[in-house]
């Protein structure tokens, strides 16, 4: 007869269950002695922690002309691009028109061209226009420091990309056709666009690399090409119009808001528009209690088109929102000196506020004055485009390229690599107003905003 076991008690419980619990345990002690794991003061485990604020980073202002460029978003975009091509070469200078629209077209040609697989990029050049009809956008070409800090992108681009080979000229790529001929590609074209409107920007940049492969292969078998390598180079060449095609927030708000420091000025220009925002705070200083100002773009000159603001519609905002604010100074940017005394007077009339574009600011100081007028027009943009980044509450209009991509750089500041895309309309982001009409995406150009690298 087997022996009667007692009754189970409060000390008395299967072994299992004994086990099973000190192994819990022993494991919620292991894993919260593991960094990073528990979140302290709450006593639950959790592997993903879900952040109300972005991680801590440099306190570095992205918002200035010559912020530094932070290369890891582009390195990793770099580094996903498993097919580097040898032999393809991307030439990215079919631009035109001021540094807004130049700018863009850069910046979606070269990202264009990571995802591509090109291991060859060509210095771009920058397409130059008449200063007397502005319209006239192709007089010719420069080099890339007509613009932009060579040194600094070859740097910069290297230093993320380095499969890419970057050629002085196209004349500098090995085994270049004679004369020279560079095969014109759509990248929007590469993919199912059914029903799409033509301006919008390409929502099929994901399927871009595959498909421009697949043509790249089959129009070698088509035309009875030789597979591209360095011997047997293709050469792209992108059709005009196509630098609002990129959605910039696809790869991140890292990548869309580091991404355009690539493309700083050249350094002479930099300066000059440095030492330009120094004397306007000194003009602010002598005309009011502080060294604030506004700034503000009138974009009225010939080239502008019907549809667009009128002097009145940008002039009346900007006053009113300017004085409201209190501001008694206001630099002007501009190329239409007729129209620039009309708000200069309105603006000391009506609102007591001091208004002066670059050329009257610089007469107290003849060296950068000569400088100033050394530049063509569009490179005396740079010096105001400089300038506006620095002011306290900016101005502009749309779909102005200008004003969309100084608000759109200023906007930087306010989370630096984390930025969210501006929240385009209302009153702003608290650090510029654009006027213009916000009602219809196409007819009122607001698809820029979406592809617009600040």
């Amino acid at each position: 007869m087997r022996p009667r076991l007692p009754a189970p008690g409060p000390l008395a419980r299967p072994r299992g269950v004994l086990l099973t619990v000190c192994l819990i345990s022993l494991a919620t002690i292991w894993l919260c002695r593991l960094p990073k794991m528990c979140l302290s003061g709450e006593g639950s485990i959790s592997h993903t922690v879900t952040h109300l604020t972005p991680p801590a980073h440099p306190p570095i202002d992205l918002s200035k002309a010559d912020s530094p460029f932070i290369s890891w978003p582009l390195a990793r975009v770099c580094a996903e691009s498993t097919a580097w091509a040898p032999g393809v070469v991307f030439v990215c200078d079919n631009n035109s028109g001021g540094i807004g629209n130049i700018r863009n077209y850069i910046l979606t040609c070269v990202r264009y061209a990571i995802d591509a697989g090109a291991s060859g990029l060509v210095l771009p050049q920058i397409s130059t226009r008449s200063e007397k009809d502005l319209s006239n956008l192709m007089l010719g070409q420069r080099d890339f420091s007509y613009f932009f800090d060579e040194a600094h992108f070859r740097r910069s681009l290297h230093s993320a990309c380095p499969q890419f080979t970057l050629y002085n000229t196209t004349a500098d790529i090995p085994h270049a056709p004679d004369p020279f001929k560079a095969e014109m590609i759509t990248p929007r074209n590469f993919g199912l666009r059914g029903g799409c409107d033509k301006r919008e920007l390409n929502k099929h940049t994901g399927v871009f690399d595959k498909a421009f492969r697949k043509h790249v292969e089959q129009s070698a078998v088509d035309f009875s090409l030789p597979a591209p390598s360095l011997e047997h180079p293709r050469i792209i060449r992108f059709t005009w119009g196509v630098q609002w095609d990129w959605p910039v927030f696809r790869d991140g708000p890292e990548f869309a808001s580091s991404y355009g420091g690539l493309l700083r000025f050249y350094p002479d220009i930099l300066g000059l528009g440095q030492r330009a925002a120094g004397y306007m705070r000194e003009y602010a200083m002598q005309n009011g209690a502080s060294r604030k100002f506004a700034g503000l773009h009138l974009r009225t000159e010939n080239d502008a088109l019907s549809r667009w603001p009128k002097f009145d519609e940008q002039s009346g905002a900007y006053l009113e929102r300017a004085g409201a604010m209190g501001f008694k100074a206001a630099y002007l940017a501009t190329g239409n000196q007729t129209e620039a005394a009309k708000l200069t007077r309105a603006a000391k009339e009506k609102h007591g506020m001091a208004v002066v574009t670059k050329h009257e600011l610089l007469k107290s100081h003849p060296a950068d004055l000569e400088a100033l007028k050394a530049l063509t027009w569009d490179q005396q943009g740079l010096v105001d485009f400089v300038v506006l980044l620095e002011c306290e509450y900016f101005f502009g209009v749309s779909p102005s390229s200008f004003s969309m991509t100084v608000a759109g750089k200023r906007h930087l500041k306010t989370e630096g690599l984390y930025t969210r895309p501006w929240r385009i309309g209302g009153d702003g982001d608290g650090r510029s107003w654009l006027a213009g009409k916000y009602e219809h995406y196409w007819e009122d150009w607001l698809f820029m905003f979406d592809s617009l690298w600040p």
